[in-house]
């Protein structure tokens, strides 16, 4: 009879049967979950950004002088971008469901022949409007140039955009399966080398894609930035202070609308009373101030040092 064996003692672990500690699963959950807040955060910034220079340089303020902080532009930021967003999400999710619709009728048997043909032309329509799309970039001032307004601003960046997707449909044709399921298992080395040619032409028009997106939302950013501003002057700058200005020295300016007053000795240094005015903005050490008479085509902005020689009264 035979004697029984001791039990072998456990061996270490193969390496795909580790777990992971707490600490580092944490720091998986924390990087899938930063890493596109991160991106998002930076996209709000900089449209934010962009929003607030094109806003202020309409009137000359320049915004460092401003020095306002990264809340301030991330708080300007959902307003700027909320239409165009919404728009191309609209836009794309009708292109996914048209193009997801046609994928489905082209790979049935009877249309199976037609998915090369129409392949072909999506992927023609497509690069002709890139291509024609792209010297806009670059060389706008060079073409001939397309009417004034939001035609111009975003026709050439649309157009790219919407190449870039019939290409890119294009090319999910090319790689589609067949009504059998059967891929790329029963063909030879050369069409898949062509496979991954398709799928790195793929991932540029993704590419391409998303910067003549983002493109447009800049432009949009800045044009939306630049007619608010004229609104908001056209308007009276209704939401600014209404300001009573004292002076130690008569203020020269070309202000429509300012009332102008000398107190006289009796009331102290600050003898020169204007009113009239609102405070537009406050930098360190410059007061920003317009007129509040609305309709006005011109928009004069007087710039004051705020160094102890002007004092103000900020009124509702």
């Amino acid at each position: 009879m035979s004697e029984p064996q001791e039990p072998r003692p456990p061996g270490p672990r193969a390496p795909a049967e580790r777990t992971a500690g707490p600490s580092r699963a944490f720091l998986e959950k924390v990087t899938y979950i930063a890493a596109p807040g991160t991106i998002a955060l930076g996209l709000l910034y900089y449209f934010g950004s962009t929003y607030t220079e094109a806003y202020y340089a309409t009137f000359g303020v320049p915004t460092a002088d401003l020095q306002l902080s990264v809340q301030a532009y991330l708080v300007r930021s959902p307003g700027a971008i909320f239409f165009p967003l919404w728009f191309l999400l609209c836009c794309g999710l009708v292109t996914l469901l048209a193009l997801g619709w046609a994928g489905r009728w082209l790979a049935r048997s009877g249309h199976r022949d037609r998915r090369g043909t129409v392949a072909s032309w999506l992927l023609a329509a497509g690069l002709s409007l890139v291509l024609s799309g792209f010297p806009v970039f670059f060389w706008e001032d060079r073409l001939p140039r397309l009417p004034r307004g939001w035609l111009r601003e975003f026709a050439p960046c649309l157009a790219v955009a919407l190449g870039a997707t019939l290409a890119f449909a294009a090319v999910q044709l090319r790689l589609g399966d067949g009504p059998d399921g059967q891929r790329a298992r029963d063909r030879d080395r050369q069409n898949r080398t062509a496979d991954r040619l398709w799928l790195a032409a793929g991932a540029l028009l993704l590419g391409v894609l998303t910067m003549s997106l983002f493109f447009g939302m800049a432009r949009y950013v800045d044009a939306a930035g630049r007619t608010d501003a004229r609104n908001y002057a056209w308007d009276g700058y209704v939401s600014s202070p209404r300001v009573v200005l004292y002076s130690r020295v008569p203020v020269v300016h070309h202000a429509p609308g300012i009332r102008f007053k000398d107190l006289g000795p009796a009331k102290g240094p600050y003898r020169y009373q204007y009113t009239g005015f609102r405070l537009f903005a406050k930098a360190a050490a410059r007061l920003y101030l317009v007129s509040y008479l609305p309709r006005q085509q011109e928009r004069t902005l007087v710039v004051l040092p705020d160094d102890g020689t002007v004092r103000i009264e900020l009124r509702a």
